[in-house]
């Protein structure tokens, strides 16, 4: 009984990693919206069965398509959803479980799994509290680990330790450092 037009904008235009910074590479996301800013980066979307955007994804999917695709000159952005989706129905016990999973089944096996020379930058997209059920505008912390990255002295990787930096403002600067 009703009808809804969606989607009345245009195509945006963007330059690709590759013209900005000689990168190609894949995006691994359950997140349609995630995919297609991806593909308009010029990466490439891969698909994982079993990939959704809850606490049932399918981790050890997404991690291995992450690794099979870096090499040499390639970026691979994997995104997971599923602290933010927890946030959103405002559930501390899904949000504590979906940091521990993503912390357990794909941080962990991911920097295990990297070729040499390789880092990760772990980040989120912005903050969604579960006071409010919804995403907030505050800049957003980020970790980089690898090979010639200094450490922050940062005691872990928490919301209270983040609050000190380094934050991400704005966040479209962040792969130019």
């Amino acid at each position: 009984n009703a009808i809804w037009l969606w989607g009345q904008g245009h195509a945006p235009q963007m330059p690709t990693l590759s013209e900005r910074f000689g990168l190609t590479g894949a995006v691994v996301s359950a997140v349609d919206l995630v995919r297609g800013l991806g593909r308009y980066a010029g990466l490439e979307p891969l698909d994982v069965p079993g990939m959704t955007g809850w606490l049932d994804t399918n981790y050890a999917g997404k991690v291995a398509a992450a690794l099979s695709a870096l090499a040499p000159g390639r970026l691979v952005y994997l995104h997971v959803e599923a602290p933010d989706e927890a946030s959103h129905g405002g559930s501390l016990e899904n949000k504590v479980k979906a940091i521990e999973d993503f912390d357990r089944l794909v941080v962990g096996p991911v920097i295990d799994g990297l070729p040499k020379g390789a880092r990760v930058l772990a980040v989120t997209d912005h903050y969604t509290p579960l006071s409010i059920k919804t995403h907030s505008d505050e800049p957003v912390p980020y970790a980089l680990w690898g090979e010639g990255v200094k450490p922050s002295g940062a005691a872990g990787f928490s919301e209270r330790e983040a609050a000190a930096g380094p934050l991400i403002d704005p966040g479209h600067q962040l792969l130019e450092r």
